[in-house]
């Protein structure tokens, strides 16, 4: 599988199972695009079966499952990729590890020497954290705006956006070059994720228009 932009959900999978499935299927009928895995486990939780349970649910709408750093879960499971916290100095022997095609991500930051060196060794997508000030992206430096433009010169990979992004500030990074948008809480502590994925959908698909 690939990925171009869109709606990019991480979940935390540490919460019940039961709802876990249920409030990313509800996300899934809203119209997610990726889906990543955080890594924040319970200790004892059976990794496995709970990348299953969310492969099966996700691969049925040919929706991509990355995991969060822990990319020896690729050899044992359906994963179709894995988001790295830092730019991996040694991509190409993971690759060959893995030994299978897989989509890896990094998240960005304004360092624009080390994204740049990122996507020379092979990285298909950076993901901006944090945008704006959130509970969930505070180990994460603020991002500027321009700093999402200047890669978007450099590269013509996906460009996603995170960090206390909500429907109404997504007008503000209009212009950038973002090709989506990465959400957690926002949908996850949502009462009704697929409206809340919906908005986020219909949001950002006003954003790309005024980009053309």
């Amino acid at each position: 599988m690939k990925i171009s932009g869109g709606v990019y959900l991480v979940i935390d999978p540490s919460i019940p199972k039961e709802l876990l499935l249920t409030k990313v299927g509800k996300a899934i009928l809203g119209g997610v695009d990726i889906i990543q895995i955080w890594d924040h486990w319970q200790p004892g939780q059976d990794k496995i079966s709970i990348i299953k349970d969310i492969c099966d649910l996700a691969h049925k709408h040919d929706i991509p499952v990355l995991i969060n750093r822990n990319w020896e879960l690729l050899i044992k499971t359906m994963l179709d990729g894995v988001h790295f916290d830092e730019p991996p100095s040694n991509l190409q022997e993971i690759r060959k590890k893995i030994d299978r095609p897989f989509i890896a991500g990094i998240t960005g930051g304004n360092d624009l020497n080390s994204i740049n060196r990122a996507i020379g060794h092979g990285i298909d997508y950076v993901s901006f954290c944090a945008m704006f000030p959130s509970k969930s992206a505070n180990s994460c430096e603020l991002v500027r705006p321009e700093t999402v433009a200047r890669v978007r010169a450099m590269t013509n990979i996906p460009l996603f956006v995170s960090g206390g992004i909500t429907p109404s500030n997504m007008a503000s990074l209009a212009g950038t070059g973002l090709d989506g948008v990465a959400v957690i809480s926002g949908i996850m502590e949502s009462q009704d994720p697929e409206a809340a994925t919906a908005l986020y959908k219909n949001e950002l698909l006003r954003i790309k228009n005024r980009n053309v």
